[in-house]
């Protein structure tokens, strides 16, 4: 029977092969959009707000432990100067040091790109001077600081309780042994940073160019341990300084 013209036509078939039937298909730009939008935000987060870290030495032995994970932020010291007690980390000594740094060279992005998970172990891109440390502040801007042979601190004349510290440098019967002394003002702008495990720690005693750390050089501070799971929690500070004389007698 013939059908009336003007009658509605019934839609065309549609098939499984036929383009309409079909999903859209999406842009292989959208998955990578995603990833590196992931990316920028979580290195924007590790330069400027937090980042995690491990202890990889004895150096802060007994209070930190090899392999422990510590959180370090970034936002304190933006507004204030580091407090003696605290944790920091920092720059290695080959960022800073005059007589390290002739020796070892290193650029903001190849840093960048060592400290990447993964990527740092690569063999040949080790740079020291992209490495991080981890040590104690013990005397700030303007202390009058003297560390005898054993590691003992004295800030402006008064002996530091240092509840922290369980592994002295060992002395002979004349009060000599292998650590380093210091008696310094700490100059504008530094500060002074010692290992808790005195008898095992290479800081500003031992660094060739100076003893004291440049505040510029702090990546931030550390003060929470979240592994291992037994020992979570803050990390301070302990304060030291609580005998400490006013400067200048003021």
């Amino acid at each position: 029977m013939p059908q009336d013209p003007s009658s509605p036509q019934p839609p065309p078939a549609v098939g499984p092969d036929s383009p309409a039937a079909q999903p859209p298909q999406e842009s292989p730009w959208l998955f990578w959009r995603g990833v590196l939008i992931t990316l920028v935000v979580a290195l924007g987060i590790r330069q400027f707000l937090l980042e995690a870290r491990y202890i990889p030495s004895g150096s802060m032995l007994p209070g930190l432990q090899i392999q422990d994970r510590l959180l370090v932020e970034k936002l304190s010291y933006r507004n204030r100067a580091p407090r003696r007690g605290e944790i920091v980390v920092f720059h290695a000594p080959h960022h800073f040091d005059p007589v390290l740094l002739a020796n070892h060279r290193s650029s903001a992005l190849g840093c960048l790109l060592v400290n990447l998970p993964l990527v740092g172990s690569i063999p040949g891109l080790q740079n020291p001077a992209c490495d991080a440390y981890i040590k104690r502040v013990v005397a700030v801007e303007g202390d009058h600081v003297v560390v005898d042979p054993r590691g003992q601190v004295s800030l402006n004349g008064h002996r530091q309780p240092e509840p922290y510290v369980k592994t002295w440098c060992p002395v002979d019967s004349q009060g000599m042994g292998p650590c380093r002394t210091l008696n310094a003002v700490v100059p504008a702008g530094h500060v002074l940073t010692l290992g808790d495990n005195r008898a095992n720690s290479w800081d500003g005693r031992f660094w060739p160019g100076g003893a004291f750390l440049p505040r510029s050089e702090i990546i931030g501070r550390a003060f929470w341990r979240f592994y291992p799971f037994n020992t979570v929690g803050s990390l301070g500070p302990a304060e030291s300084g609580s005998g400490v004389a006013p400067r200048n007698g003021h």
